[in-house]
């Protein structure tokens, strides 16, 4: 049975500009050290400076793959939801999106789905890669494989460097075989973004 390993990740914690931050380098080592022991094919990551420079990290961790750069993966809001199926607790936050905005959102949302979330072709090998992305990609790939509502995206959130995997097999529904662990950060590491002084899980 042909499988598609993906290896989900936010990139590392990054500055106000975007840019990634010490703090940010030690949880992308810390995440190469734990995908070092698998047989990654390629790390893809999102054309913004924060995920490029998280990507070149995990690279040397992992020699053997291939480093590129899959414009699906950019920062994007993949769904923007009707009023009647907004939470309250995100109203307002879609003000301001026109038409023609939701629906490049939603292009490049269906676009990441039809390149990585599918079996490989009958007959290939089996298939492990890394995506350095944002949260929103993240939680449109999970949302993806529960065959969940469109508009449960929202609320799917992701630490930085945090590891979901999804599995897709020939003849099966996705597996999600686990959604943002950070078991490889130390707790100062981990939920990285909150405000000083919020509470942390």
């Amino acid at each position: 049975m042909t499988t598609r390993h993906l290896y989900l990740a936010r990139h590392g914690v990054a500055d106000a500009f975007g840019e990634l931050t010490e703090p940010g380098r030690r949880q992308m080592d810390l995440f190469g050290e734990r995908l070092a022991g698998l047989p990654i094919d390629a790390v893809w990551h999102s054309p913004l400076p924060r995920a490029a420079a998280s990507a070149r990290i995990l690279g040397r961790h992992l020699p053997g793959a291939s480093v590129a750069e899959a414009a699906e993966l950019v920062d994007h809001v993949p769904y923007v939801p009707a009023p009647a199926e907004t939470p309250a607790s995100w109203a307002g936050f879609f003000d301001g999106y026109d038409d023609a905005e939701a629906a490049e959102g939603h292009r490049l949302a269906e676009a990441l789905v039809a390149r990585f979330a599918k079996v490989p072709e009958p007959g290939a090998a089996d298939v492990h890669e890394v995506l350095l992305t944002h949260a929103y990609p993240i939680a449109w790939l999970v949302r993806h494989a529960m065959d969940a509502p469109r508009s449960r995206w929202l609320g799917l959130n992701s630490g930085n460097t945090a590891l979901t995997v999804i599995e897709y097999r020939t003849g099966l529904p996705p597996t999600i075989v686990m959604f943002n662990d950070m078991s490889h950060l130390p707790p100062e590491l981990r939920w990285t973004g909150f405000p000083p002084g919020g509470v942390r899980p």
